[in-house]
């Protein structure tokens, strides 16, 4: 599989990790959107939110618990947003199912 966010979960792309665990990864992403913008990534490979199934959703849950920790290690203490964009008219533009943790600025909406 040549999956860019696959290599960085199994350590063959170098990332700056903010955390990992033996199910996730979150890494700053390399053209941040926001003073704060992590990506946070399951190790196991799902294309998007479309593949999610009884078997593995409960990566999701544990993904959101996560991004909370984070974003109180990171100070976010006035909000931070959330995101996954699925298929290509969401925005998705790598084929592995991950969320952008965005803070340290006032997010505008609709986001654009």
């Amino acid at each position: 599989m040549d999956c860019i966010f696959c290599k960085i979960a199994a350590g063959e792309i170098p990332s700056n990790k903010v955390y990992e665990d033996d199910q996730i990864v979150a890494f700053y992403d390399l053209d941040p959107q926001a003073p704060v913008h992590v990506l946070l990534i399951p190790k196991e490979h799902i294309a998007s939110a479309n593949e999610l199934n009884d078997r593995n959703s409960e990566v999701v849950g544990h993904i959101y618990l996560t991004a909370a920790r984070i974003a109180k290690e990171l100070h976010l203490d006035n909000g931070y947003r959330i995101v996954n964009n699925c298929g290509v008219d969401g925005g998705q533009t790598v084929g592995h199912l991950h969320f952008h943790l965005l803070g340290g600025r006032s997010m505008k909406w609709p986001p654009g």
